[in-house]
């Protein structure tokens, strides 16, 4: 193989930006992108029928408007009152810090924005360092969160963005209430503090109207969580931390007309996609691992994660089939990332391919010996690291950027959105509905309606003991013992009203 050429023939570069991206390193002929002809017009048919307005999410029977509403967001009369809302709050020093109550799309871009824009340490930076507020998040049903959060909190400084489109969003919900709560004790209104961000006329919309919020921000409904990073839900933490927002849809746009190309030779989001799809033989047979040589894009992989498995991850297509679709999606940081997982890429198994993306600006010069830098090493290793599994057999795609700006992230994140809406037209799914979600929803329900039937049974039975299979009986569900037995022990620990004993085998409870 003439790595030279190849490498000529499959970059992909835009001159503008330099933004480049290199599908060199993946096992490909030119037939077999010749035999991929019509999954590309179908492709390219059904990204403009998404920006034409046509619906595209068929299940819910939804238009889906990311990439054409972040054309004419920064024009918009809420993009204004976001900005002029977050330099309000900035100037008039009230509040000190930020804290997103949100979940998957509405936490984990955010989370990448702050990340990679501001840096891991922004919250320790002293006042006068930085432009906008510190940022904290909650992102989970798990009260030690919320604890290590009022470790730090200044209740009195912080507002709080509560973002959930539907308004129904439980762990969102729970950690309002639980906020809401911890406020009225502290003889404290919540409202004041408070911003919703959510669909007008939703249960939050109606609660935050209700207590006289300190403000509403509507959401779109044809946007989802997933891809609403250039939308409102990035935005206002953006704002509300001096990040450049209109910058980073600037990045986001320009890569939008660049893969809105229908020739996929020029096209970086339909080759990608075409990659995705032969490595994994359609079905996606091998793992995606992403790695950034970057520690700021350290959150790229857990982002990708929910923007392509939540996207692609589907048991049915468009035709009703049962297909089991998905791509797996895991990574780390380069060169941390040799001394974790990269063991087994280069000499384990050989079910993946791994994209690389390259910061070539270097944040600061470090020489470390003999004219070399510390970035020279990280490109050293970088290099090795690619050259190494090509050398195995192993299969590579790398992008670089000239460096990181919310302008960069802008470009990536919309890259990965184009792609993922054009491999769905190559699988023929609907990548915009998440039945698996909705599914997992219903049966923890399930699990909570339980507990309340095991409580409810409790009470008055002081004295009772068991194992779970006792207890069960007890409650008329003895086909749910090994549920029962988990809810036990999780009461065992936090509610007081049954204790556990071990007797070797298995648990003892005892009704209190």
């Amino acid at each position: 193989m003439d790595w030279v050429k190849r490498s000529c023939d499959y970059t992909l570069t835009d001159g503008k930006s330099g933004f480049s991206i290199n599908f060199a390193g993946m096992k490909f002929e030119e037939a077999d992108l010749a035999a991929l002809v019509p999954a590309f017009n179908k492709a390219v048919a059904g990204i403009a029928d998404i920006e034409a307005g046509k619906i595209k999410n068929p299940d819910e029977q939804r238009k889906v408007t990311h990439f054409t509403d972040r054309m004419a967001y920064p024009a918009s009369a809420e993009f204004a009152e976001v900005e002029t809302f977050a330099a309000k709050i900035i100037a008039e020093g009230k509040f000190d810090a930020v804290v997103v109550n949100g979940i998957g799309g509405s936490a984990l871009g955010p989370q990448l924005m702050q990340f990679a824009v501001n840096g891991p340490y922004w919250n320790e930076l002293p006042k006068s360092k930085r432009k906008g507020l510190k940022i904290y998040f909650l992102d989970n049903t798990d009260s030690s969160g919320f604890a290590d959060l009022l470790e730090v909190m200044e209740p009195e400084k912080t507002l709080h963005l509560v973002i959930s489109k539907s308004g129904g969003t439980q762990e969102t919900k729970n950690n309002m209430i639980a906020m809401e709560k911890f406020y009225a004790s502290c003889n404290l209104n919540f409202a004041d503090c408070a911003v919703a961000v959510t669909m007008k006329d939703s249960s939050l919309y109606q609660h935050a109207q209700a207590d006289k919020w300190l403000k509403i921000f509507d959401m779109a409904e044809s946007i989802g969580g997933r891809t609403s990073e250039t939308a409102i839900v990035g935005h206002l933490p953006a704002a509300l931390t001096g990040i450049d927002f209109g910058t980073f849809l600037a990045g986001a746009c320009d890569m939008d007309i660049w893969t809105r190309t229908a020739d996929f030779r020029n096209n970086p989001a339909l080759f990608l996609a075409a990659m995705w799809y032969l490595a994994g033989n359609g079905k996606g047979d091998r793992n995606m691992v992403i790695v950034p040589y970057s520690d700021r894009l350290v959150l790229m992989s857990r982002y990708l994660q929910q923007l392509v498995m939540e996207s692609l991850g589907k048991e049915l297509d468009l035709a009703g089939n049962t297909v089991h679709q998905g791509l797996n999606v895991f990574g780390n940081k380069g060169g941390t990332d040799a001394h974790a997982f990269i063991q087994q890429l280069n000499d384990g198994r050989d079910d993946f391919f791994a994209t690389f993306i390259e910061v070539l600006h270097d944040a600061k010069p470090l020489e470390i010996n003999d004219g070399i830098a510390m970035g020279d090493y990280l490109h050293g290793f970088f290099e090795g690291l690619c050259a190494a599994l090509r050398s195995k057999g192993r299969q590579t795609i790398t992008i670089r950027i000239p460096q990181l700006t919310v302008y960069e992230l802008g470009q990536i994140i919309a890259l990965y959105e184009r792609a993922v809406a054009a491999y769905a037209e190559f699988i023929n799914i609907n990548a915009f509905h998440q039945p698996g979600v909705q599914a997992y929803k219903l049966a923890a329900k399930d699990v909570l309606a339980l507990r309340g039937k095991v409580l409810e049974t409790l009470a008055g039975k002081s004295g009772f003991t068991g194992n779970g299979q006792d207890f069960a009986t007890l409650a008329g569900v003895p086909e749910r013992a090994v549920e029962v037995a988990s809810l036990l022990d999780k009461a065992a620990l936090n509610d007081g009203i049954v204790s556990r004993k071990f007797d070797g085998k298995q648990w003892i409870y005892l009704v209190k």
